[in-house]
């Protein structure tokens, strides 16, 4: 399989494509023979390394509908995105949709699917956002060439979901992670714990990720070394998390943001990437 075209098919906060070398850099020597992502987002480590064998979640039930549209039904979702015009008009429309939970629900996987591209490449700056009701509230970005449709990566993401052994699942990142292999390789890649000093943005779904849910993926990062499971983790560079992880390998990184609502936010940051192996 060609996998030149194989990437993210939308643009994600807190995406991993620039930090790719450096991840690749850090993961274990051996071969990985179970790769688990429990907060997979645009997935480009996943489709960086293409494992035959990897167990998928993300808490955003539309992101992983796509996810499973593409590999089942791509031409359809191609077609259905195709007849979109990108007008504000209809993006509000189209936006609109998920505040009326009946109609929203009578939408196929496939229009769910293509609704979920076609805000993602022409709302403002790529950003996914929702409110408390769970509804996306992401303004018009008036852009006038947006790639809402790039079937090479599409038709790509489909071959490696139909030639690989992957399982999908959308839920509390804890539940896929209850019953792995020891053989397994786990790579997290939570919404990050925010610095008091700098708002950062961690609201992807309409629950945000808490220092509550930081300090329960510490604890399950101490199980799985008990276990001897091995794991990396990317977050954010705070007081906080340096100290919940202050016994295991932290290399410090530095990555671009293009993903903000608040422009003079966009830029150079450090984060770190946590270890349990050297």
């Amino acid at each position: 399989m060609n996998y030149d075209n194989l990437k993210p098919f939308v643009k994600w906060a807190g995406g991993k494509r620039q930090l790719l070398p450096v991840l690749e850099d850090l993961l274990p020597k051996e071969p990985i023979s179970v790769y688990c992502e429990p907060f997979v987002g645009g997935g480009a480590l996943l489709f960086h390394l293409h494992p035959q064998v990897a167990i998928i979640n993300d808490l955003n039930t539309e992101l992983i509908n796509t996810y499973i549209v593409i590999r089942d039904n791509v031409d359809e979702l191609i077609k259905t995105l195709s007849i979109f015009p990108n007008t504000e008009e209809f993006y509000y429309w189209i936006r609109g949709l998920d505040r009326d939970i009946q109609t929203f629900s009578s939408l196929s996987c496939v229009e769910r699917a293509a609704r979920f591209i076609f805000l993602n490449k022409t709302c403002f700056n790529g950003l996914y956002r929702v409110n408390k009701q769970g509804q996306f509230n992401v303004s018009y970005g008036g852009y006038t060439a947006p790639d809402i449709i790039n079937a090479d990566c599409l038709y790509s993401v489909r071959d490696y979901l139909n030639s690989a052994e992957i399982h999908f699942a959308s839920g509390d990142f804890q539940y896929i992670l209850e019953n792995l292999p020891s053989n397994a390789f786990v790579y997290f890649d939570p919404p990050y714990l925010p610095d008091v000093n700098n708002k950062s943005f961690v609201a992807y779904n309409s629950e945000c990720f808490s220092l509550y849910d930081h300090l329960r993926l510490h604890e399950i990062c101490d199980m799985f070394n008990k276990r001897g499971i091995k794991f990396m983790q990317s977050n954010s560079c705070t007081p906080i998390t340096m100290s919940l992880y202050s016994c295991y390998d932290i290399q410090t990184v530095q990555a671009r943001r293009s993903i903000n609502c608040d422009g003079n936010k966009r830029g150079a940051v450090n984060e770190i990437i946590i270890r349990n192996y050297i």
